[in-house]
């Protein structure tokens, strides 16, 4: 039942990306009055505004996988009864 889970679980992966990638957007903007996120090698940003855009997006990528990962998880679980990862 496991093997079954793994395209299931990939196609949450994705979704959990696009999830992420829209809420930091939303976050960054609220949090710096600005839309544009600033790159690593965009010269007018401050080392401040790339550290902090790189710490909240880390953030924010990693809790939305993993709270995605879980909740498909346990959908896995109530509609076949199998745990799909580690007990």
């Amino acid at each position: 039942m496991k093997l079954v889970y793994k395209p299931f679980g990939l196609l949450i992966g994705l979704l959990a990306g696009v999830l992420a990638n829209m809420l930091f957007r939303k976050l960054w903007a609220v949090a710096s009055r600005r839309d544009e996120v600033p790159g690593a090698t965009q010269k007018s940003a401050s080392w401040g505004e790339v550290a902090a855009s790189a710490a909240l997006q880390g953030a924010v990528m990693k809790g939305t996988r993993a709270l995605v990962g879980r909740a498909g998880a346990r959908g896995f679980e109530k509609a076949t009864g199998t745990w799909p990862g580690e007990a």
